[in-house]
């Protein structure tokens, strides 16, 4: 993967982590999950951030 900084290495390895226990924490809280598409300045692309709202 060409151009792969520390920082982008970081950032992906959180958002695959947090994308396998999400799902997990969602099922037990209850709630709803809302879906926000923002533009990640460090990314240089738009990104997905999933929140909890009770």
């Amino acid at each position: 993967m060409p151009g792969l900084s520390r920082r982008l290495f970081l950032v992906s390895t959180a958002a695959a982590g947090a994308a396998r226990v999400v799902p997990q924490i969602a099922a037990r809280t209850g709630g709803r999950r809302v879906l926000t598409l923002v533009y990640d300045k460090a990314l240089g692309a738009m990104r997905a951030v999933d929140r909890l709202v009770p």
